[in-house]
């Protein structure tokens, strides 16, 4: 198949987004398809074997009748947008995508449902538009039980989960003690790594007041946000991290965080590897759309994280995961006083995340999601016989 990629974001930019479509897209051409991908004007890979198309400055009406073009030119089977709001610069116009590129099927690729900003008092109509996108949609993935739920009315709907943006085996001279070393944090010290950008979604308040109670309760905890930064696509991420910044110091909690800034995956892996615990205390849930949790599983560590908004079988409390309830600081310190105190619990959840891992692996996801694209295409082709 000849497979076109749009996405509003994509490497070097920052994104889990865009980094998703970069494995996909080099998976699927692994698999032997042909791949194109059409993104911001900020997302240049120079070094991808993939064709980038970077043209799009904003994601206006002319960007988006842009992409029909760019379809035509490279001869597509089929276009999946990669849809997130925030990555697409919030603009409406994305959601007439489908529309707009006819007669080649759209698959849109949704990796969260939340709706655009319009204007003030939009209300209902923002809703509406998102979901206009999916019922125009060829035919839709979504990668989370959340959104499925949301959508299974539709006629092509297919659960394809994310996997890890981070794969890279751990560096050749890792040692975990002396990386621990290197923040000031022996073997005595409860570790906690939190990987990830920072953003209102992700709990940091609770992670924080958590470390403090932990303290406060004697037991020697240290944090290390690995990674971290608002990322590319959201501003508001940037104010919302100057008030985690004035939180930490208003609970005197400076002397015991290290943030690594933007690391290489390797370098990812080895402080995932490092943590004692990785603690991931999301808003919303647990869910198969959060690329920190898929990273934190591949390398098997002992994941204390919420409950999920909705049933997901895979995630087994006190099997592969530690889980409490949605900012829930008391639930999530107590959590943590069991990790602190049980190796063996450590141990049992880093096992499990190993055998979860199995589910996650970027060659089955590519495989399905050919196929899914194959039985659209089909479907597109029956409906015009």
């Amino acid at each position: 198949m000849r497979i076109g990629m749009v996405t509003g974001e994509y490497p070097p930019l920052q994104g889990g987004v865009g980094a998703y479509t970069k494995i996909l897209s080099s998976e699927l051409h692994q698999q032997g398809h042909d791949l194109f991908v059409y993104t911001s004007a900020a997302s240049r890979d120079l070094d991808s074997p993939i064709p980038i198309h970077a043209r799009a400055t904003r994601w206006n009406l002319n960007a988006v009748r842009g992409i029909r073009m760019w379809a035509q030119e490279n001869h597509l089977d089929v276009i999946d947008v990669q849809f997130q709001t925030a990555a697409f610069g919030m603009s409406p116009f994305i959601h007439f995508a489908a529309e707009l590129a006819r007669p080649i099927p759209v698959i849109t690729t949704f990796h969260d449902l939340r709706v655009p900003y319009l204007f003030p008092k939009a209300g209902k109509l923002r809703d509406w538009i998102v979901m206009r996108l999916a019922k125009s949609s060829s035919g839709v993935i979504v990668t989370n039980h959340e959104d499925e739920l949301r959508l299974k009315q539709l006629p092509k709907v297919r659960l394809i989960p994310i996997g890890s943006n981070i794969l890279q085996p751990l560096p050749p001279d890792f040692n975990r003690a002396s990386l621990r070393a290197q923040v000031s944090a022996d073997s005595s010290d409860f570790f906690i790594g939190y990987f990830g950008l920072i953003n209102h979604s992700k709990g940091i308040e609770t992670l924080l007041d958590g470390i403090a109670a932990l303290r406060h309760d004697g037991i020697p905890a240290r944090l290390v946000i690995i990674g971290g930064g608002a990322g590319s696509s959201d501003p508001s991420n940037i104010a919302y991290m100057r008030d985690i910044d004035s939180r930490i110091d208003q609970l005197g909690l400076r002397p015991f965080i290290h943030t690594t800034g933007f690391l290489a995956d390797s370098q990812v892996g080895a402080w995932l590897t490092a943590a004692d615990i990785i603690a991931l205390p999301f808003r919303d849930g647990a869910s198969y759309r959060r690329g920190s949790l898929m990273a934190a599983i591949q390398y098997g560590t002992a994941i204390v994280t919420t409950s999920p908004a909705v049933p997901i079988p895979a995630f087994q409390h006190e099997q592969n995961m530690l889980l409490h309830p949605v900012d829930d600081i008391a639930a999530f310190t107590s959590a943590c006083h069991r990790l602190y105190q049980s190796s063996e619990l450590r141990a049992r959840l880093q096992n499990g995340a190993r055998a979860l891992a199995s589910h996650f692996q970027w060659t089955t996801i590519a495989a399905e999601t050919a196929a899914f694209f194959e039985d659209v295409i089909s479907a597109v082709g029956a409906n015009r016989a």
